[in-house]
């Protein structure tokens, strides 16, 4: 089997920080601006994260930035990387993606998660301990809901009789299905689930084991997509363009460790005790003229078979249009001459 065409594009977390000087509906008005202003320069994806109760606004709810979008552009598959699915019951979730569905003309796909970041889940009543059953029968539920057949379910979170998701979904079979792992087990869920990969840990403990268990089962991996947020700042001047970013990103990046600090000494669900920068595939920024940034993604696509990657846009603390000229020189010359290469 042909491996599938490369797709690219961008991910947005919504977090508004005092250093835009913006008011959060400014920063929601002009984040949709920019990105409908990038489907016309024909990027493929838009993703979008998840996570609750933050101060800087981080996005609790992707289904209505991305119905808003979908209403505005042509072009653009909107995901996320990921939706937790604690957090979101399963039914409800796939009558919001059959709606965003039919508003999309069948743009819509959907990664989702287990979530690891405890005052999430004090915030929303539920024990850690629940978050592997919560998972796992969440998307057994959501694959019988997007059979767009009616259906029951008897498991130990969820029971359901009879049922069946309206309107149906524009995609036969629903939308593709991404399951985002850290771990080997997370690794064996995806395939388990026949899903697409969101790969977030070492390579021997996510990506190849995620490939044998499908070669096992006499599915051809290359049949599948694995997706990654791989950022570029594409610039000729990286002393004068470089430092914003990087203090945006650093600040993104302090948020995920106060997460770890939260875990304490019982870190380790789901693989994210030694699951580090070092570990796991890279995702630091690629830095420099078209030339370099060309050369870097292709390859990094080569080496780890990646087949969609998205840059964050607006990484917080930065407005969007700070971001504009970059994100014009990736799809305008960048992802032309990849896609080339690659193809």
């Amino acid at each position: 089997m042909a491996h599938p065409v490369p797709r690219f594009g961008v991910v947005h977390d919504f977090r508004n920080t005092a250093a835009t000087g913006m008011d959060t509906a400014s920063m929601y008005a002009a984040v949709m601006d920019q990105v409908v202003w990038l489907d016309g320069l024909g990027l493929d994806l838009v993703w979008f994260t998840e996570h609750h109760f933050m101060d800087d606004g981080y996005l609790p709810s992707w289904i209505p930035v991305a119905s808003a979008l979908a209403a505005r552009t042509k072009h653009a598959r909107f995901s996320c990387d990921v939706c937790l699915l604690p957090f979101n019951h399963p039914l409800r979730l796939a009558e919001d993606l059959a709606v965003l569905d039919n508003i999309s003309g069948g743009r819509v796909e959907l990664g989702v998660g287990m979530g690891y970041a405890p005052h999430e889940f004090r915030g929303f009543g539920l024990p850690v301990s629940r978050r592997v059953s919560l998972t796992d029968e969440g998307i057994a539920v959501l694959r019988h809901c997007f059979t767009g057949e009616k259906f029951s379910f008897t498991g130990k979170r969820y029971q359901f009789s009879d049922v069946k998701i309206t309107p149906g979904y524009v995609q036969a079979g629903g939308p593709p299905l991404w399951v985002a792992a850290m771990s080997e087990a997370g690794a064996q869920r995806c395939a388990r689930f026949d899903a697409n990969l969101l790969p977030q840990g070492p390579r021997s403990t996510v990506l190849d084991p995620w490939r044998a268990a499908l070669t096992a089962s006499g599915r051809d991996p290359s049949g599948y997509r694995v997706g990654i947020i791989r950022s570029c700042l594409v610039t000729d001047d990286k002393d004068r363009d470089w430092p914003a970013v990087r203090d945006a990103e650093r600040y993104r990046m302090s948020t995920y460790a106060k997460f770890q600090e939260d875990l304490g000494s019982g870190a380790g669900a789901g693989g994210v005790k030694g699951n580090t920068e070092v570990t796991r595939i890279p995702q630091a920024w690629i830095i420099g003229d078209v030339d370099h940034c060309v050369r870097e993604l292709i390859g990094f696509i080569r080496e780890y078979g990646i087949t969609d990657i998205v840059t964050w846009a607006v990484p917080p603390g930065l407005r969007p249009e700070q971001m504009n000229p970059s994100l014009e020189k990736l799809f305008r010359d960048v992802v032309p001459r990849v896609k080339a290469a690659l193809a």
